[in-house]
């Protein structure tokens, strides 16, 4: 009876039903695929990497990438423009991918759907976005880290994860999932969104 509990509850978690998560800081990249070619990028969808879009940003798109993000001064300037990146990137990728309503934050009912999108699907696309600025020099003040995730059922708190950018050993959220397609994800200190308990 306690497994069964336990499956139940997995069933309600958005980002557990499809993505079996382990204890605090633990990630999965085999579900997730990161840039393997010059910028390019496989979209997932569809919860826990269900369904891949491949995406090549074109040249123009890595000139749009760089005129976003600019030349800020500092890594703080730098995170605000890395939201409007991030923001933009889901915008520039959904026609492939079809996510262009993908809804945010717990949307159980959109399992399996083409286009719509877990945490597991929002960190690792948030990644590969980062990834392919990154090898194009855009980020200045940021290194692109790999993506994490909190919660595990047994803590009290459902399971979430997040992409994670570093500047100067100091690790930041870019937490998209929360939002819709295309709006400016969260970006906060990694400490304080490990100390989150906000549902996935």
């Amino acid at each position: 009876m306690r497994w069964m509990a336990l499956g139940a509850a997995c069933l309600l978690a958005g980002c557990v039903a499809q993505s079996g998560f382990a204890p605090e800081g633990w990630y999965d990249t085999a579900q997730g695929i990161v840039p393997t070619e010059a910028n390019r990028v496989f979209v997932c969808h569809g919860f826990g990497c269900h369904y891949r879009s491949a995406v090549t940003f074109s040249r123009a798109d890595i000139r749009t990438m760089r005129r976003i993000v600019g030349r800020p001064r500092t890594a703080k300037e730098e995170r605000r423009r890395l939201r409007k990146l991030v923001a933009w990137a889901e915008k520039r990728v959904a026609p492939t991918a079809g996510s262009a309503d993908d809804v945010g934050g717990l949307d159980l009912g959109n399992s399996r759907k083409r286009g719509q999108m877990d945490c597991i699907d929002e960190a690792t696309n948030t990644t590969s976005y980062l990834l392919v600025a990154a090898q194009n020099g855009i980020l200045r003040h940021h290194e692109v880290a790999s993506p994490v995730a909190r919660g595990f059922f047994l803590d009290g708190r459902y399971p979430h994860a997040t992409a994670v950018v570093s500047a100067n050993g100091e690790p930041y959220a870019i937490d998209s999932w929360p939002m819709a397609n295309g709006e400016l994800p969260n970006v906060m200190p990694l400490e304080t969104w490990f100390a989150s308990s906000a549902a996935a």
